[in-house]
């Protein structure tokens, strides 16, 4: 305390700041937040007794160098005392002098406690380093030139120390690092030198931004470490920090680099550096590490802080030269030296080269394999030979050649190994990198070109290239590129080898049929790369729709090769943006769309669904699929019914009744009359008609915040839509009462008697209903309110207001589109979950399974009272194709026992979500039952946290996952997915939530 008043008392004196005081870390000076009256803060730096005056000096003069290039550099300005002096000399409480200087406080908060670690923050901070390094590109002082061992360009002296590291295996780890810095240090020693900062670690970079706003680099501070060095120095040490446990170092330092380079531009030369010189800065680390605890063998800070280094030098697979080919294409300059003069050679050389399929295909027809045109595979995940046998079958026209486009996304590549990540909805490998070239087996193959053999092999996996070809060729001035040919008969292994030379229009291989194909129709995948460096072992013929900026500069377009232009064979995918400039342009403002950045998805299977570009999303949010996506039942009974007729219920079909007695087996005894129509709106609709017609009231009383349709009477007993902003505003007719909360209500969970307090409620509604003279018609609720916000009402309480309200004369309504249909596991309805016996049972677009279909059932009683001699008809409710697809609906969930999966995967899931709730403050309540849940997210003092669920839902999106938002306040994830969620998807959500609720804690 001693300390902090007398530097409180030094920075009044000298500075004529009034603040209060907070020391902060430092590793040799003293540092001290200090915060001013009116809330300015500034950092106050008093050295330690030894420091040098000039390195205080250095310092300074860089920062007021930054600050008078008024470039926008996020930098401190340095804030001179009353009588314009930069730095003083004073003694501390122990008469020690020290060097004293004071800076602006920055904003944010250090880069080691932010997250998430976005690619577009990482960019952000690539422009601040390439910004900083312009700046002190002309920046001088006598300082910079020092024996210094954190300046790279001096790093060899690791090489000396390395006895000090006793584990064998990570000797010889940075033994090989040296030895990789010392074939560069001639080149790097050529390197134009510049001052640079020298140490943008991931404490010396501020982060700032707002939960609801993007992330960006707030401040870049500490200029202790300043030297004179190639600035590719500087950016790898910033380099070396960002990758540290980062799920995705590539594409990191892809990033890092390109950001750096829109701001300072970068050679290849320097690119080629980075790799390198990051081990190195990595190797000094752990090295001056591991002397630093032989000195302090009782600090156990100095081992743990260099365990991240360690993991990444010990499990990283990074290959050097596929990575410069990244880092390269990421700047837009040529993934290898001389990638730019082959492909002027190719383009000169455009319809001279031997026609591959031995006659010219500049007339062949294409066929679309996209994953919006395509519907191969059935299922993503899993294409057996005998389908991808017959992939593009439907283009097929009597052995005519025809093409499939490059830079396709497609999702034939569905197999464990396209994938990128533990889940089924992790990133995975979709866009084609080649032409493929359909014709029927044993078609000979002729080379375009002169050239080398450099691979011929058999690849014998499930969907892989089978016979496969690779010619090394050179253009007149020494350049190589390469052309793959797959899917081949290996007859050729009894021809070809490596060293070979192929001819040009020589024969030289054939297609393969689908037994030594890798098991694909016959055709050949011909690819053109321009390095093979870092893809020998695999020759990815497919890439990562977010890497193509790589993929597609090592693997351009191969069409010069095959004579045709670029356009004929490059795939034009359907910009989302245009997308939707048309749905601004032809559709009503008030048709929304879900995420910050919306969704173009056009393929689903099961719980998944797929962008336009391949991409996979966990599907834990639409329950209109409720036996999946795209369920081959559900196609071949639409496709059948369709080709024998689709009639509506004015005309008899066996269907109809089949329809309804499946539905009438699910439920009570006394309900025993089926309505089919077209959605649940009008369902509900229908059934405030019922509920008039029998009681002959009018009025009805429904809990708040309820949602049940569209149309005019639905909307008028759904609060969740009147009551907004603009909204109609509640009819006279309408008593609302409270959402059986117990979380967040009237009544909470500790009160025994809560089911009977939030049943007594109807009581006022019913006699406010009488008193205007309305009388009681019924009352409408969803079971369990999902709008609402997930609400699972105690045992109980929808059994007692049923009581009420047969009491007072009124109908039961139940409205289980969200609930029914064996969503909730234990129970196919969630009237059984009350013990509660409606009147009126609404089913909704899940018996449809994507359809539209409702389906009422009531009793003999209410229907014989609606029956009042004016026909009812629905034309498509009753259909003879609806009724088709709605009982098979309802026999998959049985044949499938879809009920007992959701009670298993529910569980799992919920177990996960409760650990969850342990471990972060802003989880406040867990709700549901089966595959119906929700989460409710709360501020710390336990209000409604709105935004933090905004996030949560978009960052989820963002990991692949869809769920939704509910509640008044729109605060709780509702989690509703198709009832095939399987067990690894619900591990899936629980994991990444658990991340995003981290970085929660991080804002």
């Amino acid at each position: 305390m001693q300390q902090v008043r007398h530097w409180q008392a030094a920075l009044k004196e000298h500075w004529g700041i009034e603040a209060e005081l907070t020391r902060l870390d430092g590793e040799y000076d003293l540092n001290f937040l200090a915060i001013g009256g009116d809330g300015q803060g500034f950092i106050l730096k008093a050295m330690r007794p030894d420091c040098e005056a000039w390195l205080v000096d250095m310092q300074v003069k860089a920062f007021e160098h930054i600050s008078t290039q008024q470039t926008g550099l996020p930098c401190p300005k340095v804030i001179r005392t009353s009588n314009n002096q930069a730095c003083l000399t004073i003694p501390d409480e122990a008469a020690n002098a020290r060097l004293v200087w004071v800076l602006e406080q920055l904003p944010g908060r250090c880069y080691a406690l932010a997250a998430p670690k976005s690619n577009a923050l990482i960019h952000d901070l690539g422009q601040v380093l390439g910004n900083a390094a312009k700046v002190l590109a002309d920046f001088q002082h006598d300082g910079l030139d020092r024996a210094f061992k954190w300046n790279l360009m001096q790093a060899g002296w690791v090489s000396a120390q390395l006895a000090c590291i006793t584990d064998a295996a990570r000797r010889d780890i940075i033994e090989n690092i040296t030895a990789e810095f010392s074939k560069l240090e001639a080149a790097l020693a050529k390197l134009p030198s510049q001052a640079v900062h020298n140490d943008a670690n991931d404490y010396n970079i501020l982060v700032a931004g707002a939960l609801s706003e993007p992330r960006y680099v707030s401040g870049l501070i500490d200029l202790g470490d300043m030297c004179k060095a190639p600035r590719i120095c500087d950016l790898a040490i910033a380099a070396a920090y960002i990758v540290l446990d980062h799920p995705a170092p590539e594409a990191a330092l892809a990033a890092l680099v390109a950001g750096y380079h829109a701001t300072y531009p970068l050679s290849t030369t320097e690119l080629d550096m980075l790799w390198p010189l990051l081990r190195m800065r990595l190797a000094v680390s752990v090295v001056n590490s591991t002397m630093m605890a032989a000195e302090n063998p009782d600090d156990p800070y100095v081992t743990v802080s260099q365990a991240p280094a360690w993991r990444f030098l010990t499990d990283n697979t990074i290959h050097a030269d596929l990575l410069s080919a990244r880092l390269r294409a990421a700047c837009g300059l040529p993934v290898v030296d001389g990638a730019d003069r082959v492909l002027a050679w190719l383009e000169q050389q455009r319809g001279h080269f031997a026609p591959l399929m031995g006659s010219d295909i500049s007339d062949a027809p294409m066929g679309s394999l996209s994953v919006e045109n395509s519907t191969w595979p059935q299922n993503p995940f899993h294409m057996p030979l005998e389908e991808a046998a017959k992939v593009g079958e439907e283009f097929e026209d009597g052995g005519r050649i025809w093409l499939g486009y490059y830079y396709e996304p497609r999702l034939i590549y569905a197999e464990p190994a396209f994938r990128k990540g533990p889940w089924k909805a992790s990133d995975r490998r979709t866009v084609h990198l080649a032409v493929d070239a359909f014709a029927p087996a044993g078609r000979t193959l002729f080379a375009p070109l002169r050239g080398e053999v450099f691979v011929a092999e058999y690849r014998a996996g499930h969907l892989d290239y089978g016979g496969v070809i690779i010619l090394r060729h050179q253009t007149p001035e020494g350049d190589s590129f390469y052309t793959l040919y797959g899917h081949l008969d290996p007859e050729f292994l009894n021809r070809l080898k490596p060293g070979d030379v192929v001819e040009q229009g020589a024969e030289f291989c054939r297609l393969g049929d689908p037994s030594m194909n890798g098991g694909w129709a016959p055709h050949v995948h011909f690819q053109l790369a321009l390095t093979t460096e870092g893809i020998e072992a695999d020759w990815p013929g497919v890439g990562d729709p977010d890497e193509m900026y790589m993929w597609e500069a090592i693997c351009p377009n191969p069409a010069a090769l095959l004579n045709v232009p670029d356009r004929k064979v490059c795939y034009q995918p359907t910009e989302k943006p245009a997308v939707l400039a048309k749905r601004h342009a032809h559709f009503g403002g008030n048709l929304s769309l879900t995420y910050d950045d919306p969704l173009m998805l056009v393929r689903g299977w099961k719980h998944h669904m797929f962008d336009e570009w391949g991409r996979p999303y966990l599907d834990a949010y639409n329950n209109v699929p409720h036996v999946g996506h795209a369920h081959p039942r559900i196609q071949a009974i639409a496709a059948d019914q369709l080709k024998r007729v689709n009639t509506n219920t004015r005309y008899l079909h066996p269907a109809q009744t089949a329809f309804a007695e499946k539905i009438l087996s699910k439920m009570p005894e006394h309900l025993e009359v089926c309505f089919f129509l077209n959605s649940g709106s009008e369902a509900n609709e229908l059934a405030l008609r019922m509920a008039r017609a029998h009681t002959g009231a009018r009025g009805m009383v429904t809990p708040d915040h309820g949602y049940h349709g569209n149309t005019t009477g639905a909307l008028s007993v759904s609060a969740y839509k009147f009551n907004k902003p603009n909204g109609v505003g509640q009819a006279d007719w309408v008593e609302l009462v409270e959402v059986a909360d117990d979380y967040r209500g009237s009544f909470r969970r500790d009160d025994a008697q809560r089911a009977q307090k939030f049943a007594d409620l109807v009581d006022p509604a019913i006699a406010s209903l009488q008193q205007k003279g309305h009388g009681l018609a019924g009352f409408i609720a969803e079971t369990f309110p999902s709008v609402g916000g997930q609400i699972i009402p105690p045992e109980g309480y929808l059994a007692a207001v049923y009581e009420k309200v047969r009491a007072a004369g009124g109908v039961c309504i139940a409205d289980e589109v969200q609930t029914g249909l064996g969503r909730l596991g234990e129970f196919y309805f969630g009237f059984e979950h009350q013990k509660a016996k409606p009147d009126i049972v609404v089913l909704g677009k899940p018996i449809g399974n994507g359809h539209p279909l409702a389906v009422l059932v009531t009793t003999r009683e209410i229907a014989e009272s609606f029956d009042n001699g004016i026909e009812f008809f629905s034309t498509f409710g009753g259909s003879t194709l609806s009724c088709r697809l709605g009982k098979e609906v309802l026999d998959i969930v049985d044949d499938e026992h879809l009920q007992d999966n959701a009670k298993q995967v529910g569980t799992l899931l919920m177990r996960g979500l409760q650990t969850l709730q342990t471990q972060h403050a802003c989880v406040g309540d867990l709700r549901g039952i089966g595959l119906f849940l929700g989460v409710e997210l709360i501020k710390p003092d336990g209000s409604e946290a709105t935004e933090i669920c905004s996030y949560v839902k978009n960052r989820m999106r963002e990991h692949r996952i869809l769920i939704g938002s509910e509640g008044p306040k729109d605060n709780i994830l509702k989690i509703r997915p198709p009832l095939t969620l399987e067990e690894e998807d619900a591990e899936m959500i629980t994991a990444i939530l658990g991340q995003i609720l981290a970085e929660v804690e991080c804002f």
